[in-house]
């Protein structure tokens, strides 16, 4: 086992530093790095994923190449913009609702980042669940003149999920609501997403993931948690 504690090129999130552990074994590497603030039944999936990666090892994959977003976080405008075009990436994620910060800031980012990524590229914003349900119905809605792809995880609620999915066009993601669930699969039951995004090492795996993309009956985007490229890889 390694352990590691990595900075951050560019806070993110509140987080200055990646901390986690490494663990080899015959199938290769696995990542242990959950965030602080996981409870033990949290981190016990985290290290459910690590087992896997580096003792089971994974499904034989069903596709050569796949397609990448760049993650935008909560930076000024003219950042944003640099972060996108130098990406080359198609799609882009923007972190919104950074704490300090107002709609404002999150308007002026999303226009620069659709401004740098043309009028062909996919834009989604990620809220984290940091907006209630008004502020989220108000903001989308401002937001979509930049043509949203969809708006990921804009209240922390399944109920208030549902919610805003009655009342905006824009369609909505489920994130924390899945992978930091007792029971992941709760959010198509509330009829609460459009969007399954599924983080691999939160879920406890690709195995675990996988039943989970099945199960939901979403269409699914796979996200990390801010891995290191072995936990990415």
């Amino acid at each position: 086992m390694r352990v590691f504690s990595i900075p951050m090129r560019t806070r993110f999130r509140g987080v200055t530093r990646r901390d986690g552990a490494l663990v080899r074994g015959p199938a290769g590497w696995g990542e242990f790095s959950p965030f602080a603030d996981y409870g033990p039944a949290e981190c016990a999936r985290w290290l459910a994923a690590a087992r896997e990666a580096a003792y089971e090892g994974w499904p034989e994959p069903v596709r050569d190449r796949i397609p990448v977003n760049v993650t935008i976080p909560a930076v000024d405008p003219e950042r944003a913009f640099a972060m996108t075009k130098e990406s080359g990436c198609r799609t882009a994620k923007v972190k919104v609702a950074e704490r300090g910060q107002g709609d404002a800031d999150d308007m002026a980012r999303v226009e620069a980042v659709r401004d740098a990524i043309g009028p062909d590229g996919r834009v989604r914003v990620d809220v984290n669940g940091r907006w209630d349900v008004d502020h989220a119905a108000r903001m989308i809605r401002a937001l979509d003149r930049w043509e949203l792809e969809y708006v990921e995880q804009p209240c922390s609620t399944l109920e208030e999920l549902a919610r805003v999915r009655r009342r905006v066009d824009v369609p909505v993601a489920a994130d924390e609501s899945i992978r930091r669930a007792e029971d992941p699969l709760k959010v198509r039951a509330a009829e609460a997403a459009d969007v399954a995004v599924l983080k691999v090492q939160p879920l406890g795996g690709v195995a675990a993931a996988l039943r989970v993309a099945e199960a939901c009956g979403l269409p699914v985007v796979v996200s990390s948690a801010v891995e290191t490229s072995v936990g990415l890889a």
